[in-house]
């Protein structure tokens, strides 16, 4: 019983050393997300989902649809299960990805970092295609895709639908050789739905007795 508790504390510290190094956004659990309302992933998507096979199997996972309807905190609480089932995650927003490698390049770290970011099983990139990119920051995605190819798992969390993705690119070229790498063997969900943070806000509003 003693070694199984020993066990038990040391797996539990590593999990929480994992979720601690991802850096969510925000602490979702599978458990706390609303189904009640179609919003263009179910609850068996998402279950499924959480077997995390699709990381085993180095397949990406994109989910897009407007602002409010779910997107970051079910990526969240993916990249959490992963967590627990000790696959180390690191999440980031596309901004603080640039500006992040912007800082390496600057300080001689670069390659530590990219070595870094290639090799995560998981990596979380959110508010995908919230202003077009560069064509420093299009040759940026470009080397991480191709290192990330075949060997490790991207999710990728935006407003744009992939139909709108190309426009993000100033070089046709660069937009088909990214796309190519992280769409192609990705699973695609657009969400839709009402904003739930409007819905979880009116919800606490009835609660409490307003009128």
């Amino acid at each position: 019983m003693l070694v199984d508790a020993e066990w038990m504390a040391k797996h539990d510290r590593r999990i929480d050393r994992f979720i601690k190094q991802a850096g969510f956004r925000f602490p979702a659990v599978l458990e706390d997300i609303d189904f009640r309302e179609k919003r263009g992933i179910t609850k068996q998507d998402v279950l499924r989902l959480s077997d995390c096979l699709y990381i085993q199997k180095k397949q990406n996972l994109i989910l897009s649809g407007p602002t409010g309807v779910g997107k970051t905190y079910i990526a969240c609480a993916l990249g959490r299960c992963a967590c627990q089932l000790g696959i180390a995650v690191i999440y980031i927003r596309i901004s603080d990805l640039f500006l992040t490698l912007g800082e390496a390049h600057a300080t001689s770290t670069y390659a530590s970092l990219r070595k870094r970011l290639a090799n995560v099983p998981l990596l979380i990139l959110d508010d995908w295609g919230m202003k077009p990119l560069s064509i420093v920051e299009c040759h940026e995605m470009m080397e991480l895709a191709e290192l990330r190819y075949g060997r490790s798992s991207s999710m990728i969390s935006g407003q744009l639908p992939l139909s709108a993705w190309h426009e993000l690119f100033p070089d046709p070229t660069l937009a088909d050789a990214v796309m190519d790498r992280l769409v192609h063997n990705a699973f695609k969900y657009n969400l839709t739905g009402e904003s739930m943070r409007k819905a979880l806000a009116m919800r606490q509003f009835e609660d409490g007795g307003g009128s």
